[in-house]
């Protein structure tokens, strides 16, 4: 019993590091000799990771809108569940302000009739998030960095203290990444459906004027003694125009690759002239492995774990 005690007592003189690395050697002593066991765990994970994926794909290409509204529930449900139980209340609040606002945005845009500047709205916050989100990660990337580099140092910050900060907003701006454009996209599809200028066969159920944009449905030119959005506009190889904003907000926030009238094909890259904004493209891209990885993964791993505790594994 004194004994007990006494280790006790040594573990918590010990610096979290060294309590560490004290424990990885306990679990490696109670492991050891059952490397038969492990290899066998190591190839039912690669199995299932593989089945798994090939399930998620044909599923994604044969049901897109189930696989999407699915994936898009579990990346809004499984952050919340471990948030509540490690007690991460400070995502818990952001997480909080996201759904509600989230949520009246949705809302809106899901209305009929909709209003005429309900779409503007919809694509501006959205639009926000996006720009949040991509700033947040690109910072919490530099502290990543920087930590790594050494220059922590010169600061007299803690390695472990800039490395926790780089790594929450590395995921806090992916993790909002994707939620936005997910919900954009949804609110994109409501509100092309409520404005009505293409059905599902892709041709247009009426006739579009040529001083309306097909997005927000307000006038393109206003004159001077009108109200309305004065705003750049931009022509796509249809021919048909747009306010800028509402375009891009159509294209790049709400993943839409067509006309919102026509529904012909649009070529993202010509739209960017600016080079910057091309890395907006990659960052679309990492968040779509970021929702496998956040929505899929646990799953996953419960799975395996499921299958190794039936054949006595554990």
């Amino acid at each position: 019993m004194a004994a007990a005690e006494a280790q006790q007592g040594d573990l918590l003189k010990m610096t979290h590091r060294e309590n560490w690395k004290v424990q990885h050697e306990k679990l490696h002593i109670k492991h050891g000799g059952h490397e038969a066991m492990h290899a066998e765990m190591v190839l039912i994970l690669i199995a299932t990771l593989v089945v798994a994926q090939i399930v998620l794909v044909q599923w994604k290409q044969r049901h897109c809108r189930s696989y999407n509204l699915v994936t898009l529930v579990q990346m809004w449900v499984v952050p919340l569940y471990f948030t509540i139980k490690l007690y991460w209340w400070r995502f818990l609040s952001t997480w909080g302000m996201f759904s509600v606002i989230t949520s009246y945005v949705i809302f809106r845009a899901t209305r009929k009739p909709l209003s005429g500047r309900t779409p503007r709205m919809v694509y501006k916050w959205f639009l926000l998030i996006y720009k949040l989100s991509y700033a947040v990660g690109i910072v919490g990337y530099l502290a990543i960095m920087f930590t790594m580099f050494g220059f922590n140092v010169f600061f007299r910050i803690k390695a472990e203290d800039s490395m926790d900060v780089g790594v929450i907003m590395l995921f806090y701006g992916l993790y909002y990444g994707v939620m936005g454009r997910d919900f954009a996209e949804i609110c994109s599809d409501y509100m092309a459906s409520t404005i009505g200028y293409y059905n599902v066969g892709g041709m247009p159920s009426r006739s579009l004027r040529d001083d309306i944009c097909a997005v927000c449905g307000q006038k393109i030119f206003v004159d001077v003694d009108e109200e309305g959005i004065i705003e750049d506009t931009y022509q796509l190889s249809c021919n048909h125009i747009f306010h800028e904003f509402c375009i891009r907000g159509w294209c790049i926030v709400g993943k839409k690759q067509t006309c919102p009238y026509c529904n012909e094909k649009v070529d993202l890259k010509r739209m960017m002239n600016n080079p910057w904004e091309r890395t907006h493209m990659l960052y679309g891209q990492l968040l779509d492995w970021l929702r496998y990885l956040v929505a899929w993964q646990p799953i996953i791993i419960g799975i395996v774990h499921g299958i190794n505790f039936s054949l006595g594994l554990e």
